[in-house]
């Protein structure tokens, strides 16, 4: 079973008697049905609708614990402070706490286990004080997985303040409750989802002749179709136009990221249909 420490993550804690009811009225995901045990997905939005900051948020006795980029951790308590106004509840980061993750496997005794709701194959996070438990994988080896999964995470495959949650598959991955009530961005978000809107998506790319360098344009045709993300072992992840890519593959051309051929598909989990090509097949 492979752990990996992650110490490009840190924790923030939201604590006290109002937590859930603060939470449940600015994030994308339902925290009043999160189990003991599960870390979910889940997204701090512009009035926009647009992504602030991306987490796995799961419980704590007396509160919930995000789980998100260590440079943003400081930024995030900032930002949820503005909305306490009068709640009865604690904000602050974590900084005595490692973050790990172990897939194919039990987790280790000595951490806290909650399990990756985003896709059973990542297995769970882990909790715990700086060495309580080693490491047998590199931080590379679990992003390696990730990426082999189809599984996204901003600032490595989507802009944070630029990408909308159906861009970056929450929709797909339990990041968005649709039945809870609102919250900041929730009307462009429902908008979306009930018109079917989402042009732009996480596709899995395989790249043959190897990666191209993150920020990549991928282009068919003389048209721009996406960027690509992260990447490991010839597989990558790449924010792509559907329907230009639909209409290139239409017309018989190859997409190609930095001179690189990709092929681009939609990630073994994911649901999302693609738009009817505008163009005729070639030939």
């Amino acid at each position: 079973m492979p752990v990996a420490l992650l110490p490009d993550r840190a924790l923030v804690a939201v604590t006290g008697p109002d937590a859930a009811a603060l939470l449940q009225g600015v994030l994308t995901c339902n925290v009043e049905t999160l189990q003991d045990g599960e870390a979910r997905l889940g997204a701090l939005l512009t009035p926009q609708g647009k992504i602030l900051f991306d987490f796995l948020v799961s419980r704590l006795p007396d509160g919930f614990r995000f789980d998100v980029q260590a440079d943003r951790a400081a930024d995030l308590a900032k930002r949820l402070s503005l909305y306490r106004l009068r709640a009865q509840v604690a904000i602050a980061a974590d900084p005595t706490v490692a973050v790990a993750a172990a897939w194919d496997g039990p987790a280790p005794a000595a951490a806290e286990a909650v399990a990756d709701s985003r896709h059973a194959d990542l297995g769970a996070r882990l909790y715990a004080a700086e060495g309580a438990f080693s490491a047998d994988a590199a931080e590379a080896d679990y992003h390696a997985h990730r990426i082999a999964l189809g599984i996204p995470e901003g600032g490595r495959d989507y802009a944070f303040g630029d990408a909308f949650p159906h861009e970056a598959l929450m929709d797909q991955l339990g990041g968005i409750d649709f039945k809870k009530g609102c919250y900041v961005g929730q009307e462009v978000v429902s908008r979306m989802q009930h018109r079917g809107t989402a042009r732009t998506r996480i596709l899995a790319a395989a790249y043959p002749d190897g990666a191209p360098a993150p920020g990549t344009e991928i282009t068919a045709g003389g048209k721009v179709l996406g960027t690509t993300g992260s990447s490991a072992g010839g597989h990558g992840l790449a924010l792509v136009r559907l329907d230009r890519l639909v209409d290139a593959l239409g017309a018989g051309e190859t997409p190609r990221a930095g001179g690189h051929p990709a092929t681009l598909a939609r990630p073994a989990y994911a649901t999302f249909t693609l738009p009817e090509a505008a163009a005729s097949p070639a030939g």
